[in-house]
């Protein structure tokens, strides 16, 4: 069994949880237009306020959790520049695997560091994760769990799209559908 005994996704009802990342999602790599540069420290994010708004819609339908190696440095600097509320962060960073994780080959450990923290922080809720790197042993580990599961890959270059936001509102609406 691919996911262990760490809970699987969708096997528990409750609002679904929508994971974040922010660099290659929020922050993309060479951004089109609607983007606005933002100094934070010796670092420069681009940010499109659409992004905001289109979370703030997405609010009504999942429940917004950090998923990035900002961590709770989400809430200080990006939250704001989205007009955001502070949001829980999956604790990646300090992340101590436990019995029951996905096996992840070696090779992979650094690409694959969210995915146990996540599943561990959804405790079995539905939930869609949105990151510019999903490998391919998550996506495969995930495909048995995929009504409660939905994987949002973005190209890092352009970040989160309208397409993704649609994608996402018609996922949660087939849950509470069910």
């Amino acid at each position: 069994m691919p996911l262990g005994t760490a809970p699987r996704p969708g096997s528990r009802k409750g609002r679904p949880l929508l994971y974040l990342d922010v660099d290659g999602v929020l922050n993309p790599e060479a951004p089109l237009e609607g983007f606005a540069e933002h100094a934070i420290g010796r670092l420069t994010v681009r940010i499109n306020p659409d992004h905001g708004t289109w979370l703030r819609d997405l609010s009504a339908h999942y429940d917004l959790v950090w998923a990035t190696t900002w961590e709770e440095h989400a809430n200080e600097y990006i939250a704001p520049l989205l007009d955001l509320p502070p949001l829980p962060h999956v604790a990646i960073s300090a992340y101590e695997p436990q019995d029951g994780d996905p096996r992840t080959p070696l090779l992979q450990l650094p690409r694959m560091r969210k995915w146990a923290p996540i599943l561990r922080h959804a405790d079995g809720r539905p939930f869609a994760w949105v990151d510019d790197v999903i490998p391919l042993t998550v996506r495969r580990q995930a495909l048995p769990y995929r009504r409660g599961l939905r994987l949002v890959r973005v190209r890092p270059e352009e970040g989160l799209t309208r397409r993704h936001v649609d994608g996402l509102r018609r996922w949660a609406g087939r849950l509470e559908r069910r």
